[in-house]
């Protein structure tokens, strides 16, 4: 008897979209808005720290990706684009073309996704959306009724004018484009975030692009030269973190059993049994060990005198890590080299702080250490144990406070030097006395200036022979505190070195660098 054939079909999925755009644009407002929710509220420092997607059903159906637009989050922008199916580019009606405006931009060529662009802010007074549209256009992003064909819309995040606009303009090139999904394949998509629970473990949010993912399934995710992750589905939740037996294409889904944290970015597949998803973990291996290849480490050349911080960095979320390390890697320097001996999620623990103290031991001292968390906490045993070995962790909800520590403390252990900087050269002409080291003499500045307390060099004949500090420096017998150039003065200096009519005297100041 032949088995009956189930013959797939596919459907219409909803759109996946990306906000994206400069930091204070309205992103998390605009979305705030669409949800009547209020996540702006209860973001540290009113701006968007972390990946996030949420579903809206209402007037059409749409999932939404928030991204962060501070300029340290770049690569977690550019993997969010690459999920998406459209994305919307929020500008400032006011603040116009942006720094990361452009950013965005780019991460939106290079996933060659349509757009559309969202002018917001157009009920502030100094809204200008004409100089908008030309700052647009200098950027080559020609919008319709301005010269191009990219849809555009002028609305308010905050009072809500012309959102629905938008929504429509989503569905219209939702429609356009038709995204097509099959609810009977194994569910597959993209790995959004992960981030370690202590109650329930490692969780991660995908976004599923087709199939459906089922409660109880096994999940493989993989991403190229770093082989696979498997998951046992024992928690299947929706964006709200409700329990779902099953979530199809288009949805943001959190997976609760996880192996090991998946990787940010990693593409995965559901099966049906344990079987069929370890022979994709084997496949995954082995494909990674054939296309690795061994990491060259970059050094920077380093001053002679140079020093290095080990830095271990904790963050809430995977995608956070990324940011942190693009934060770190802007702030060393030639003298003082920044080192990431771990970066990992969840809370500061006891073993990070071991960690942290044994990366010094080449310098014998545990104080050189930092540990670094964003939007983490940390343990309390770990904690006693950092302030037993000196090891220093800071913490903060905003990540570019973390940044400005940090460059502070750079600042603090770079090592500096005195330099000697030339002021002026003048010709003695004349000796007037000598007494227990001290001379007055008479002289002429020929180069610059001189300046009363300074030292300077005595060159005799092109040869240093000593050096002296002024005491006192005089113009026409009236105390003075500098003589310029093509002048005449008397000086009260001190020097081992008898000094004599001809002999060059060069004023110096030491500068600390």
């Amino acid at each position: 008897m032949n088995k009956k054939v189930i013959q797939s079909k596919t459907v219409t999925r909803a759109p996946i979209v990306v906000i994206m755009g400069h930091i204070d644009h309205g992103k998390s407002t605009l979305l705030d808005h669409i949800r009547k929710s209020n996540i702006v509220a209860s973001e540290a420092g009113g701006i968007t720290q972390a990946v996030s997607a949420y579903e809206v059903s209402e007037p059409y159906k749409i999932t939404f990706i928030d991204t962060p637009g501070h300029a340290a989050f770049c690569g977690m922008r550019g993997r969010c684009a690459e999920i998406a199916d459209i994305a919307v580019l929020i500008v400032s009606a006011e603040d116009g073309v942006k720094p990361q405006t452009v950013e965005a931009l780019k991460a939106i060529h290079q996933s060659e996704i349509p757009f559309i662009v969202a002018i917001n802010k157009i009920d502030r007074p100094t809204a200008n959306i004409e100089r908008t549209k030309q700052q647009l256009a200098e950027i080559e992003v020609l919008v319709e009724g301005y010269g191009g064909t990219i849809p555009v819309v002028m609305l308010s995040a905050k009072t809500g004018e012309n959102i629905s606009d938008l929504l429509e303009m989503i569905n219209l090139v939702a429609e356009l484009e038709d995204f097509q999904m099959d609810p009977k394949l194994p569910g597959e998509g993209v790995v959004l975030e992960t981030n370690l629970c202590p109650k329930t473990g490692v969780a991660a949010t995908l976004i599923i692009k087709n199939g459906t993912v089922n409660l109880g399934d096994w999940l493989v995710a993989t991403s190229p030269n770093e082989g696979g992750t498997l998951a046992k589905i024992k928690r299947l939740n929706n964006f709200l973190g409700q329990a779902e037996l099953k979530l199809s294409a288009s949805s943001p889904a959190q997976v609760i059993g996880w192996n090991e944290p998946p990787t940010v970015g990693a593409t995965f597949k559901t099966y049906r049994n344990k079987k069929d998803a370890e022979q994709a973990m084997m496949e995954a291996k082995n494909g990674s060990a054939r296309g690795s290849t061994l990491g060259i480490l970059k050094v920077e050349p380093r001053a002679p005198n140079a020093i290095e911080i080990p830095i271990l960095i904790k963050a809430a979320v995977a995608g956070s890590l990324d940011a942190m390390e693009h934060e770190i890697n802007k702030l060393s320097t030639a003298v003082v080299g920044l080192k990431i001996i771990q970066r990992d999620v969840g809370q500061v623990t006891e073993n990070d702080v071991k960690l942290a103290a044994g990366s010094s031991r080449s310098s014998g001292d545990s104080r050189d250490s930092l540990i670094l968390g964003f939007n983490v906490k940390i343990d309390k045993s770990a904690a006693e144990l950092a302030e037993k070995l000196g090891v220093k962790i800071v913490t903060d909800e905003i990540i570019y406070k973390l940044s400005e520590w940090l460059e502070i403390e750079i600042a603090h252990r770079t090592p500096t030097q005195e330099i000697e900087q030339s002021l002026g050269r003048a010709k003695l002409l004349k000796i007037f006395g000598d007494s227990k080291g001290k001379q007055i003499i008479g002289g002429a500045v020929t180069e610059g200036h001189i300046v009363d307390s300074k030292l300077f060099k005595i060159w005799r004949r092109e040869t240093e022979i000593g050096r002296g500090k002024i005491t006192e420096l005089q113009q026409q017998k009236i105390k003075v505190k500098e003589v310029p150039q093509d002048s005449q003065f008397g000086a009260l200096v001190e020097a081992k070195v008898t000094l004599a009519a001809g002999d060059m005297l060069e004023v110096f100041d030491l500068v600390t660098k």
